[in-house]
């Protein structure tokens, strides 16, 4: 048996802070918050869904962005 200790390293996005949610594929968010996976933002920020956003949580402006833009 091992005794190591496995370090994870952080993945905060340093533009946005750690609070603002972010666009992802819809199909995905199950997947990663079940598997651990992570999954890749309108923005590119990388990571695992680990919260669900409620009505009036901050949003990515760059994710906002990249959406609305699709709407035109």
């Amino acid at each position: 048996m091992s005794t190591e200790i496995l370090e994870r390293p952080e993945q905060k996005d340093a533009d946005t802070g750690p609070e603002m949610f972010h666009y992802v594929r819809k199909d995905k968010i199950a997947e990663s918050a079940v598997m651990g996976t992570y999954v890749i933002a309108l923005c590119g920020e990388t990571f695992p869904v680990t919260k669900a956003a409620k009505p009036g949580s901050p949003v990515c402006p760059k994710c906002k962005e990249i959406y609305d833009s699709w709407g035109e």
